[in-house]
């Protein structure tokens, strides 16, 4: 096989992803380069060594294919792989999936940060207090105060993450929606959240905030002592997943709102 695809090799420092990945350097199957110069960079980890990566090289604007070698592969391609042409094969194939992230943008009382979020955002109390968080949808108030531990705003892609953890829905790919899902609610004690659509501007703001602290996470990224935060599905940027036939992202979500039956 002539080598046309050149490649990237991203492994996370565990033995099992640095063993593949000095396993698949030695083919001739195709071009090693570094990230800056490959067709296709090749993640070799689990879903949150992806999820930084992805947020690490998105400026690279590069499609990603990973290969599960972590505890989580959600986002990943099922090993095992069998040879480097295996590999070559499996990308010839490949369906390529975007992802559109979260756009957060978490105000402090000094400073003002801004980061993407593949997965979710979550707002969570940092003390012994619980968090008093103001929801407003498209600068709508639509929840005066939320008390409990905090907040997710799930994309589909991260609905089966920590969204599913707190018992929030799993979303198809395809639906166009965002889920809010509250964390260990006190009042209102049985809301259970909201499905969104994806172009909804959502603005919480945290009350009481000097005594009932809150930090904001972007999928890795953490905004301690957030004043407000507003959220929405960014469209002009994606992400780019390639996925194994039969192993795409659509069918791995379809799949896991049936595995606990």
């Amino acid at each position: 096989m002539n080598p046309f695809y050149r490649l990237a090799f991203i492994a996370a420092p565990t033995p099992a992803a640095q063993s593949l990945a000095d396993c698949l350097k030695k083919s001739k199957d195709f071009i090693l380069t570094s990230p800056q110069q490959a067709d296709i960079l090749i993640v070799l980890g689990g879903d949150g060594f992806m999820l930084h990566s992805l947020h690490k090289y998105q400026s690279l604007k590069k499609p990603v294919y990973g290969i599960h070698c972590g505890t989580v592969g959600f986002l990943m391609n099922a090993q095992p792989l069998e040879t480097a042409e295996d590999l070559v094969y499996r990308l010839q194939k490949a369906k390529l999936t975007p992802l559109h992230p979260l756009k957060m943008t978490a105000h402090t009382s000094k400073q003002t940060f801004t980061r993407h979020a593949i997965n979710e955002v979550s707002l969570l109390r940092e003390t012994s207090q619980a968090a008093k968080i103001r929801i407003l949808l498209n600068e709508i108030e639509r929840l005066p105060s939320l008390t409990g531990d905090g907040l997710i705003i799930a994309t589909p892609a991260g609905s089966t993450a920590y969204n599913l953890s707190a018992q929030g829905p799993i979303l198809p790919l395809e639906s166009s929606l965002v889920a809010l899902t509250p964390l260990s609610p006190f009042r209102p004690r049985h809301w259970r959240g909201a499905l969104l659509p994806n172009d909804t501007s959502i603005r919480l703001e945290i009350l009481e905030a000097d005594r009932r602290a809150v930090s904001a996470t972007a999928d890795d990224y953490t905004v301690h002592h957030v004043k407000s935060v507003v959220i929405k599905q960014d469209f002009e940027m994606s992400y780019d997943l390639l996925f194994d036939l039969g192993h795409n992202l659509e069918d791995r979500i379809l799949k896991e709102q049936f595995n606990n039956i």
